[in-house]
């Protein structure tokens, strides 16, 4: 879901509901029944809960777990956000709790943001909404375990944790997100090359080739050119489960291919290790469309809530 990295899985910008693509459960998804979807909500609010917790700490607001990035965890440069407290059995989560975290937010200077399943949380939105944050709507989708094998991508690869074209992957999402939409621009290479001048390692490069090697993350990408990708795009792995996060193209490679490809070779490398669940949070209905050409299907509403924009 939109979360920790810039993650919208974007693959050129926004994304979101996959209007031509097949319900769970119709014909056109056969893997995906209604009720195998609500099975893998509470897989999915575990992973939410532990990913975070690898680069921050969790602050305690009962219903609410607020994540604070700590330098001492690592060093990655992810947006935090509040969400609902995994495994809770007590009361829903209500507007004081909501103007709690908030405060706790500004007093952080951090974001005012919370992200959640609306489905797993369904009255938490009413209870953000009433204290004037703006909630958006993400489709999140499931790879279905019926959908064809990707065939090769010769213009994608995976990054291996040495490789040098590790901290420009990573920087890609900074810079493709910064440019919404999936029309083609003039912001690319030259756009990557000076944004890493000013950013050396990338944003967490160091880390990130830490979790490669003990396999808890995966990166690739595609339309390199002179070292530098085009697009890039990563998946972070908790037990058997995995969220693609982070595809994102830069403006000038946008309309090409590249987030199929780079999107088809993750989906690859996670059947390889025989991932059980692979899941992402798309932006609108655009780059969804391009998530259920590789396979993925929209079982749920991911929503995010920060100030109004």
């Amino acid at each position: 879901m939109p979360s920790a990295e810039p993650t919208h899985s974007a693959p050129a910008g926004p994304s979101g509901p996959a209007a031509a693509s097949p319900s769970p459960g119709s014909p056109g998804s056969p893997g995906l029944s209604p009720g195998g979807a609500a099975a893998l909500f509470p897989v999915l609010e575990r992973y939410y809960d532990t990913v975070p917790r690898l680069v921050a700490r969790a602050e305690d607001f009962g219903p609410l777990t607020l994540f604070v990035r700590d330098p001492l965890l690592g060093k990655e440069d992810w947006r935090f956000y509040a969400r609902p407290t995994y495994g809770w059995t007590g009361r829903a989560a209500n507007e004081e709790d909501v103007r709690r975290v908030r405060a706790r937010q500004r007093e952080l200077r951090v974001p005012e943001s919370f992200e959640w399943v609306d489905e797993s949380t369904p009255g938490l939105r009413s209870a953000v909404e009433a204290t004037g944050l703006e909630v958006r709507e993400h489709p999140l989708m499931v790879l279905d375990p019926a959908a064809p094998v990707p065939g090769p991508q010769p213009r994608a690869r995976l990054l291996g944790p040495d490789d040098p074209a590790l901290p420009a992957a990573l920087a890609v999402p900074h810079l493709g997100f910064g440019h919404p939409g999936t029309d083609r621009g003039p912001e690319g290479l030259a756009s990557l090359r000076e944004w890493l001048a000013g950013h050396p390692d990338g944003p967490g490069a160091e880390g990130a080739a830490a979790r490669i090697r003990a396999g808890g993350k995966a990166v690739a990408v595609a339309g390199e050119e002179e070292g530098l990708p085009l697009c890039s795009g990563q998946f972070n792995v908790v037990e058997d489960t995995a969220e693609v996060v982070a595809v994102a193209t830069l403006p000038q490679g946008r309309r090409a291919g590249l987030a199929r490809a780079v999107t088809s070779v993750l989906v690859t490398e996670a059947r390889a290790r025989g991932l059980r669940h692979v899941f992402l949070s798309a932006d609108d209905e655009a780059v969804a469309r391009v998530y259920a050409r590789t396979g993925f299907r929209p079982v749920a509403t991911s929503l995010e809530a920060g100030t109004p924009r």
